[in-house]
């Protein structure tokens, strides 16, 4: 499947470092004419922290794995009925700056959840989206010679307990929630096809980008 020039690819449930390494090996190894390529994919539970990321703002001894990766911003979780999607664009071709490929992302998630008849919001200094106060989406991105990879996480229909074991992406008490609480009853596949038409609708298109000038 492809959307606006973007190799769409289902990964289905997938371990978290594999499929983060991958990202990487595809980052470094792309050349000019490497397409662009977004990645849906769920993963089994998973602690992830970035760059910057504090240790402490784990709360408590689980079982659950943490990975220390190389994205921006704090710790979050990722499990089974979160919706994953990984944004590995060539910036230079699609004319676009990283500030500028996280608004969109953002309005994405909030066109997405505006679908099921939810006002989904952003909140100044805070990436990701939230309705009410409450988290609903999360944001990460690394970007490597022009090239992004890391994404979005959209919370459909899981278990949000391993989430009050953190300080989600840094803040205390900060409540997080999930497309479920608010009744919507789409599957997990149907969200995924909605979210990525809209990144794809976003998106600039890709032009051309003198090589000797990249």
């Amino acid at each position: 499947m492809t959307a606006n020039g973007c190799t769409v690819r289902d990964l289905g449930l997938a371990p978290y470092e594999p499929t983060w390494r991958a990202m990487q090996a595809y980052t470094d190894a792309r050349g000019a004419d490497t397409p662009d390529e977004l990645w849906c994919v769920q993963h089994p539970p998973v602690y992830t922290l970035g760059q910057a990321g504090k240790p402490e703002h784990l709360l408590c001894e689980t079982d659950i794995p943490m990975v220390k990766i190389d994205r921006g911003g704090q710790i979050t979780y990722h499990g089974p009925g979160q919706l994953v999607i990984y944004l590995l664009l060539d910036l230079r071709r699609r004319g676009i700056r990283v500030r500028e490929l996280v608004t969109l992302m953002e309005q994405a998630l909030i066109d997405c959840l505006a679908d099921y008849g939810l006002a989904a919001e952003r909140q100044a200094g805070a990436p990701g989206v939230y309705i009410d106060g409450a988290k609903i989406a999360a944001l990460g991105l690394r970007v490597r010679n022009g090239c992004s990879y890391h994404g979005l996480s959209l919370n459909v229909d899981m278990d949000l307990t391993p989430f009050t074991w953190i300080n989600p992406c840094g803040y205390s008490g900060l409540k997080t929630i999930q497309l479920k609480d608010f009744g919507v009853s789409a599957s997990h596949e149907e969200v995924r096809d909605r979210l990525v038409g809209h990144l794809a609708r976003l998106l600039p298109p890709m032009r051309k980008v003198d090589a000797a000038a990249a």
